[in-house]
């Protein structure tokens, strides 16, 4: 059965450090620590003292003073290795942990997890060809050598930096290194672990190259596990679930967390804030049990990104020159469907259709799979096709010979309404008001990737007030932009003022209007 060997890097906070190792090794498990040499000696003492008497726990005897983006952190995380090799040989597993990380998992479960998966899981992604380096400093990481510390010796730094790159003193990355690089909370089997140790001592050049790289706890391990393991065994993904920010900050997780973080499809969490003690101790308290079941529904990135992405106006899609110098055509009637019930709006054009053979399109600025003619690739992508926009409508109308075009269009994307309204084409909105029952809202939840088939019937409750409130936000919008063309159908509304709303905006007979807005099953889910 497997037993892990947790490497924790740690600088501050004794006392939680110490309830961490007890914790953790209470299950049978083990710990090797390495507290920062900058920390305070009596923080590092209090450590050593409580500790002393666990045999599953050890203490890197060589201590390195630690650095953001340096190797420094690299050496420590060798060092704390070194010293789990020599005191647990019965270690199957080596998880990298902070003192942030708790466990969100049994012991039990992760034992079986770790048996049942014969693999090192670890982010690894091609260095050049991946996205995972959103802003700053990306192939000079490498091509440079970094010998300061950017935070504590910025002049020096930046100045060291700038000489190189006016001297052109590039150097080259060792022939048999594809560079990777992800994130530093990895799982490896021993075996990874002692070969990745016989590489540090056999090969000097790879040392020497990592040790003036910039942030080398992104790409050391995440490269020699690629470069020594088999593509097969190694899966790239971390298992502690952790998020960030828009503004590239670690989420903290609270109180009110715990169900979240259960749910999803990790071992542990970073990082729990130091106020959440209540969380702290369930966890803590959770470990070390056995027989508890987990639903894993792992919906928690989809959750944070529509619940931080709230009330930000104009976030997406603004306006680009190509795009507000040009028209649709001042002779040409574009007909937007506004409707977030995507069945409702569908089948209604589906019946404007039969009735009037206007061409009708649905959504295409929402669903990647829209059916659309062959247009040279503007068509190509939902982003291709709101990035040219205007360009996009121009060419369908040609496509159909057409004056007159309707397309459907999700509430959400008022910008796109904005956009056309101020087109000096004739620009017509029909808005279907509907229903939405709690049984819609938990199936639009699992439809759109804010919960999945396993999330817990409460949570998904919880979730129904906020979805109410964007579902009524979105409309409050439209009716406060004062759209001009505005028509709109609602499912509590007649035929007969329904068939009206439809013959102002179809500009058809009231007799058509009536066929449509007639049809059976119009609003059914």
């Amino acid at each position: 059965m497997a037993q892990i060997a947790y490497i924790l890097l740690c600088h501050k906070d004794p006392d939680a450090v110490v309830q961490q190792a007890r914790r953790l090794t209470a299950a049978g498990d083990c710990m090797s620590i390495h507290f920062d040499a900058r920390a305070r000696q009596q923080d590092f003492d209090a450590i050593a003292s409580a500790l002393r008497d666990n045999p599953n726990v050890t203490i890197a005897a060589k201590r390195v003073k630690c650095g953001w983006g340096e190797w420094s952190l690299v050496q420590a995380t060798l060092n704390a290795i070194r010293a789990a090799l020599d005191a647990f040989p019965r270690a199957t597993h080596f998880y990298m942990l902070s003192g942030d990380c708790m466990a969100i998992k049994t012991a039990e479960y992760a034992h079986r997890f770790l048996d049942e998966h014969d693999k090192d899981f670890i982010e690894s992604f091609d260095f050049f060809d991946s996205n995972w380096i959103k802003t700053g400093m990306k192939e000079d990481r490498l091509v440079y050598r970094h010998w300061f510390n950017e935070r504590r010796h910025k002049q020096l730094f930046d100045l060291s930096y700038s000489l190189q790159k006016r001297l052109g003193l590039t150097r080259k990355i060792p022939a048999d290194l594809q560079i990777q690089i992800g994130s530093q909370w990895w799982c490896l089997r021993r075996r990874t672990i002692e070969w990745i140790m016989d590489m540090t001592r056999t090969r000097r050049d790879v040392m020497r190259f990592f040790r003036t790289t910039w942030i080398p706890d992104e790409t050391f391990f995440q490269t020699l596990v690629r470069h020594l393991v088999p593509e097969t065994e190694i899966e790239s993904r971390t298992l502690t679930f952790l998020m960030f920010s828009d503004y590239g900050m670690p989420v903290n997780f609270y109180n009110d967390h715990y169900d979240l973080l259960l749910s999803q499809n990790a071992l542990f969490a970073r990082k729990i804030s130091p106020e959440a003690t209540e969380l702290k101790t369930r966890l803590g308290e959770m470990y070390a049990e056995t027989g508890v079941t987990f639903q894993i529904s792992d919906e928690g990135r989809n959750l944070y990104a529509f619940l931080t992405g709230k009330g930000r106006v104009g976030r997406r899609f603004g306006r680009r020159f190509w795009e507000t110098e040009s028209s649709l055509g001042r002779d040409r009637e574009l007909m937007i469907v506004i409707c977030k019930k995507w069945h409702v709006a569908k089948r209604l054009l589906a019946r404007i259709r039969q009735v009037t053979n206007m061409p009708a399109i649905e959504y295409l600025f929402n669903e990647e799979n829209t059916d659309l003619p062959d247009l040279g690739g503007i068509e190509g992508s939902v982003e291709k096709r709101a990035r040219h926009r205007r360009a996009m409508m121009r060419m369908l109308f040609d496509h159909y010979d057409t004056e007159r075009l309707i397309v459907c269009i999700d509430p959400a994307n008022i910008d796109l309404l904005h956009d056309f309204v101020s087109d000096r084409s004739t620009t017509r909105l029909l808005k279907i008001d509907c229903r939405f029952s709690d049984d819609y809202l938990m199936g639009h939840a699992r439809r759109v990737g804010l919960a999945g088939e396993q999330t817990s019937t409460a949570m998904l409750a919880g979730l129904l007030p906020t979805l109410r409130n964007e579902i009524a936000y979105e409309t409050d919008r439209i009716r406060d932009a004062e759209f001009p063309g505005y028509s709109c159908i609602a499912e509590t509304a007649t035929v007969d003022r329904n068939a009206a709303e439809l013959a102002s905006f179809l500009t058809i007979s009231g007799e058509a209007a009536r066929e449509i807005a007639g049809s059976r099953n119009l609003f059914a889910d």
